[in-house]
C-alpha cells in the first residue's frame, strides 16, 4: 500500500502553484463536511500535506528570486549615486 501511494504522489505533481492551491482548497472544503471515511480522510490529509509542501517550496523559490532581483536593482541604483558624490 505504501508503494501505491508513493506512485500516486509522484504521478500527480501539480501543474502550478495556482493548481496546487485550488486542489488544496477543495480538499479542505471536502474534509470540513465531515462526510469522508477514515481512510478517505487520511488519504486527503496526506495529499494536502504534499500540496502544502509544494506551495511552500514554490513560495520560497519566488522569495529568493525577488531578493536576488532587489539586490541587483539596489546595486544599479547605488553605483551611479556613489560615483556622483
Amino acid at each position: 500500500m505504501v508503494s501505491k501511494s508513493s506512485k500516486n504522489a509522484a504521478a500527480s505533481q501539480p501543474e502550478s502553484f495556482e493548481a496546487a492551491s485550488a486542489e488544496l482548497e477543495k480538499i479542505v472544503a471536502t474534509m470540513e463536511t465531515g462526510q469522508m471515511s477514515l481512510e478517505a480522510s487520511l488519504s486527503a490529509y496526506q495529499r494536502g500535506v504534499e500540496l502544502l509542501q509544494y506551495c511552500q517550496n514554490t513560495l520560497q523559490g519566488a522569495q529568493q528570486q525577488v531578493k536576488i532581483l532587489e539586490a541587483d536593482m539596489l546595486k544599479n541604483f547605488t553605483r551611479p549615486d556613489s560615483d556622483e558624490r
